[in-house]
This record gives C-alpha cells, structure tokens and sequence, in this order.
C-alpha cells in the first residue's frame, strides 16, 4: 500500500503533466484550423492526463481515511 507522501508526490507529478496537456489542447484550439488533425492525439493525451490525476486523488482520499 503506499503512504500518503509518497501519493502526494505523484499527485503532484501528475498535476504537473494534467496542467500541461491541458495547456496544449488550449493552445492547439487557439490554432484552429491549423493543425486540426492533431484534435484526437492532443485530446487523448489531455484525457488520459486527467484520468490519472483523478484516479491518483481518489486513491489518496482512500488511504487516509
């Protein structure tokens, strides 16, 4: 089971990744239409980024309870 520490600094790592695609898939619709065919890869990177944070925070929330 990991501590919540060692939780806190992958949450943090995370965030970090989450924070950036997020910022690439803002950036890329600001370019529209350039670069259109990059919608599906910029997004999928963005969704899995958040789907980790998320799953990350959840598993956090167990482990101090």
């Amino acid at each position: 089971m990991d501590d919540p520490d060692t939780l806190k600094a992958e949450i943090r790592k995370l965030n970090a990744r989450a924070t950036q695609a997020k910022m690439d898939l803002h950036d890329l619709s600001e370019e529209l239409p350039t670069n259109w065919e990059r919608i599906p890869e910029v997004a999928k990177t963005a969704h899995e980024a958040h789907a980790a944070l998320m799953a990350a925070r959840r598993k956090l929330v167990e482990v101090s309870s």
